[in-house]
């Protein structure tokens, strides 16, 4: 056996004094976690599927002295093997169970919100409404407005950008007719759009996926590229986060939806390729453009900005740090107020993205597919992401009309 392991997510902790990588899968198609001693992070790595365990074991020696115990690699092999996390037949058996099951369930549930609050619809309301009830005082909301980007960060940590964005563009909600949701995939591959048939559940009931304009776009960008990564859907949090809030400003009353997962960007930002010659994106927004003609519709970019410090792989941030921060994503957002796509994607790109705006692919698109609008700032934060206060998740919200 040559052992390949699966792309998962990778967390650095200290353990009982010891310094570890924790490996859970992304697609949770199983719960349990394991815990690998740092020094054996590169072992992890040379596991690509071109070497049997003795060839991984003799890499471990010439590239960094180390030799193992006997039976850890065998212990450390089964492991992975039971939590899914190898790319093998029992995986993909798995996922494949997971896909029919996700498909065939009456709708997608709660995933990132969890405890009695988010499945009990007053309590919900309740913790939402808190939030509006501490904004200042607004203006009437412009009448024109056809979209903006609402954060996806948790609710206690952005819970004041969420509710700002949201209830200045109260009214649209309402009127809206439909509602299209591009929502970050932080596992998805590059230059993905993912799309589900399945339907969102919200604390309030079910957003009805709209199955036609849907199936416009799988026959667009064809059936096996639109649903190869269907089952992100399934625990991804940036859709549901938005749709939560979209169903609680309109009181409860459904919407067709349309939710489209969106996979990273490091390919244009780091080769030569254009975003707005990538073919998938050119049909996408054509075929959106089209359903979207003759209906009050809404498109909703459901996007965080930078994520900087220790807890994202870079250095910590002081205040001079954090203030150097808040000017980038001003310059930043300064492109997305004029409403230019290639000025956002070129801004990001000059700088290499080193801030990791995991935003990037879906405000860049709801930019593209929302050509001549203006955008105005509602709400901008940092927010903490270690306990230390040295890194840093950056949201912002905007109304585009």
């Amino acid at each position: 056996m040559k052992p390949k392991l699966r792309e998962v997510e990778a967390h650095p902790i200290v353990h009982q004094g010891q310094e570890m990588i924790l490996l859970r899968d992304p697609l949770r198609l199983s719960d349990a976690q394991i815990a690998v001693p740092r020094p054996l992070g590169l072992l992890l790595s040379l596991m690509d599927g071109t070497r049997d365990e003795a060839a991984l074991e003799a890499a471990l020696r010439v590239r960094a002295g180390l030799r193992l115990a006997p039976g850890l690699l065998p212990k450390l092999l089964a492991d992975l093997d039971a939590a899914y996390l190898l790319d093998n037949e029992r995986f993909a058996q798995a996922r494949a169970e997971a896909v029919r099951a996700f498909r065939q369930a009456p709708y997608r549930p709660l995933s990132a919100l969890d405890g009695s609050v988010a499945h009990d619809p007053e309590q919900m309301a309740a913790y939402l409404q808190r939030f509006v009830d501490a904004l200042p005082p607004a203006s009437a909301a412009a009448p024109t407005i056809r979209g903006l980007i609402s954060p996806h960060i948790d609710y206690q940590r952005g819970g004041q950008v969420y509710a700002q964005v949201w209830q200045t563009a109260a009214p649209a909600v309402r009127r809206a007719d439909l509602v299209i949701i591009l929502g970050t995939d932080h596992q998805g591959s590059a230059g993905t759009l993912t799309l589900t048939r399945q339907s969102y559940a919200t604390p309030w009931g079910v957003l009805p996926t709209e199955r036609g304009i849907v199936e416009a776009l799988a026959e667009a960008l064809g059936p096996e590229a639109a649903f190869a990564e269907e089952l992100h859907h399934r625990s991804e949090h940036s859709i549901e986060l938005a749709a939560v809030w979209l169903h609680f400003i309109r009181g409860g009353e459904p919407v067709p939806l349309v939710p489209i997962l969106c996979g990273h960007f490091g390919d244009f930002v780091a080769g030569e390729e254009d975003p707005a010659r990538h073919e998938p994106f050119a049909q996408a927004v054509e075929v959106l453009r089209r359903e979207m003609e003759g209906k009050r519709a809404l498109v909703v970019a459901a996007a965080d900005l930078a994520h900087v410090g220790p807890a994202f792989g870079g250095q910590p941030l002081d205040f001079i740090a954090r203030a150097r921060l808040q000017q980038a994503d001003q310059r930043l957002l300064q492109t997305v107020y004029a409403g230019d796509a290639t000025a956002f994607f070129e801004n990001l790109k000059a700088e290499g993205d080193r801030r990791n705006v995991c935003g990037l692919p879906p405000i860049y698109l709801t930019l593209r597919l929302l050509e001549g609008v203006r955008g105005e700032a509602a709400g901008y934060a940092l927010c903490p992401a270690d306990p230390q206060g040295l890194s840093w998740v950056t949201i912002a919200g905007v109304i585009l009309h």
